[in-house]
């Protein structure tokens, strides 16, 4: 028994131009003709549709498929598999992530400004307008390390000196900018001891050291207050930080 064109389509649950398309370049062999001209596809030719159909779906190209021994078990392919595996998993990873930012947001938990990172961090909400800004863009230079620092942060309430920033007027006088950097620099020397990735927000940056702190002095001269980044700058001075930013 053979199948014309529209039924092995049929049967394969592909379109009829899929398989013109298989024979155009080479992916699937022309079947024998009949005296009248039609095609008559055997079972090789159903197995092999069968077999382009379940290494498309999975993610493979056509012009990897082809280069594949048609005859062969795809288990064969450990090293094309294993690596589709790992892009897979990495795919799963980022809807899961996803998934956990559309779950806060339903909770009214987070925004959607706010990276993926801290999207279930319930406190992030309560950030002021430039802190929340301030962590989209380090988000796009610090590495996993610094990141994951500035989370565990994110979830500790915020202690009065640090409020005492927030709140500062960019009218500031030099003797309440000057107290308030002295009392900064013990807690900030506290949070760097508590929370690992904060001692050094470059030491995993992935576009380095210099774009790392170019990037957050921008953001800091341009989200918060004339006094409050005079404050930051004394606290980093009197820390003596490796460059980010002073």
């Amino acid at each position: 028994m053979a199948w014309s064109t529209r039924e092995i389509a049929e049967l394969a649950g592909i379109s009829l131009r899929s398989v013109r398309h298989y024979h155009e370049i080479g992916l699937l062999d022309e079947p024998e003709r009949q005296s009248n001209g039609y095609k008559q596809y055997s079972v090789s030719h159903l197995l092999h549709l069968l077999r382009i159909k379940r290494l498309s779906a999975l993610g493979f190209s056509l012009a990897r498929i082809s280069e594949m021994r048609s005859d062969a078990d795809p288990r064969a392919d450990l090293a094309e598999l294993r690596a589709l595996d790992d892009e897979l998993a990495a795919t799963i990873e980022r809807l899961q992530q996803a998934r956990t930012e559309v779950g806060a947001l339903l909770r009214r938990t987070s925004a959607s400004d706010l990276p993926l990172r801290f999207a279930s961090l319930d406190d992030v909400a309560e950030l002021p307008e430039p802190d929340r800004s301030f962590v989209s863009v380090i988000d796009t230079v610090l590495g996993p390390r610094a990141l994951d620092g500035y989370a565990d942060l994110l979830q500790q309430k915020p202690d009065p000196v640090a409020t005492e920033l927030d709140d500062l007027p960019a009218d500031a006088d030099e003797s309440t900018r000057r107290s308030l950097a002295e009392r900064l620099v013990p807690y900030v020397r506290a949070l760097r001891v508590r929370h690992a990735g904060l001692d050094d927000l470059a030491s995993d940056a992935p576009h380095g050291r210099h774009v790392t702190a170019r990037t957050m002095e921008k953001a800091i001269g341009d989200l918060y207050n004339p006094a409050q980044v005079d404050v930051m700058r004394r606290v980093g001075n009197l820390l003596g930080d490796r460059g980010l930013p002073q």
